[in-house]
């Protein structure tokens, strides 16, 4: 039966909620902070906003990817972003309260998402930030050669990294559009055997000369379903302060680098695009209702 207007707009608790291309969406609120939400795609979670505290990373994966960009220069100084994967526009918006007058170019293939995140979330009309309702690796191609600091891939069909963001034809367009100082980084949703993350693992290494990832030990042990961040760039990364922030963070995890990675990626086949395949659905249970 086809829901109300009333239904679309408003779910349980104060949620609102409403069809888009890639499922339901919904915009659930944190009961702990007046106007934080969380974003759920057919009720997996995506993204955490707080419309009034920016800097502020609820999902441990996104706490991750915070310090890529808190690290990928001095403190306060403007980058140039792209971020490949929309959702609720939590990186940006985390990018320009940290980093003013940064420049940042944002690829959400889903149009009605990204109406529906701006008409409730709306961005800071200041913040220098472009959406795009785009395919992640065609708005990757528009970028000029050598413009981007930071690259940011947090790309999800559903719950699945689709096949073509995962080769290394897409890393070499990445590593085109970096800055020669520039870092490359990927949220990595996998589970046992961890085929998947060894795999990008390998695909990077034959892309970028330096890697670290950074996950939650039970993830890394192949234990259970869960995100690793995976960053790649050509010059030194800063290993030692990256492992010490994710280890303080309030869902500790663990970074892997050097000879420990190559051997976690226990040799794993480069990924092409004649091969690639969209990352493994969750099992059941891993997003409870």
């Amino acid at each position: 039966m086809a829901r109300s207007r009333r239904d679309r707009e408003r779910g349980r608790a104060g949620a609102v909620v409403e069809e888009v291309d890639s499922g339901t969406a919904e915009l659930a609120p944190d009961p702990e902070r007046a106007r934080a939400w969380t974003l759920l795609i057919d009720g997996a979670p995506q993204s955490h906003v707080d419309l009034d505290d920016p800097g502020y990373l609820s999902f441990a994966y996104q706490r991750r990817l915070g310090h890529v960009i808190d690290l990928v220069a001095p403190p306060q100084r403007p980058v140039h972003v792209v971020h490949l994967g929309g959702g609720a526009f939590t990186l940006a918006r985390y990018t320009a309260a940290t980093r003013p007058r940064s420049t940042q170019q944002i690829a959400e293939l889903d149009a009605a998402l990204v109406r529906f995140v701006r008409t409730h979330l709306p961005l800071d009309p200041g913040a220098r930030i472009r959406v795009r309702s785009t395919d992640a690796r065609a708005a990757l191609g528009k970028v000029p050669d050598g413009w981007a600091d930071l690259v940011i891939a947090d790309v999800f069909g559903g719950t699945r990294t689709p096949a073509h963001l995962t080769s290394a034809e897409f890393l070499a367009d990445v590593r085109r559009a970096l800055s020669p100082e520039g870092w490359y980084a990927a949220n990595i949703a996998d589970g046992p055997p961890l085929a998947h993350l060894r795999g990008q693992i390998a695909t990077a290494a034959s892309a970028f000369e330096r890697l670290a990832l950074a996950a939650d030990p039970a993830v890394l042990r192949g234990r259970r379903f869960g995100n690793a961040v995976l960053l790649a760039g050509d010059r030194e990364l800063p290993v030692a302060e990256l492992t010490r922030r994710v280890a303080s963070d309030p869902h500790p995890g663990r970074v892997e680098h050097g000879r420990g990675l190559t051997d976690f990626s226990g040799g794993a086949a480069v990924v092409t695009d004649a091969e690639a395949k969209a990352s493994p659905s969750p099992p059941a249970g891993t997003f409870p209702g």
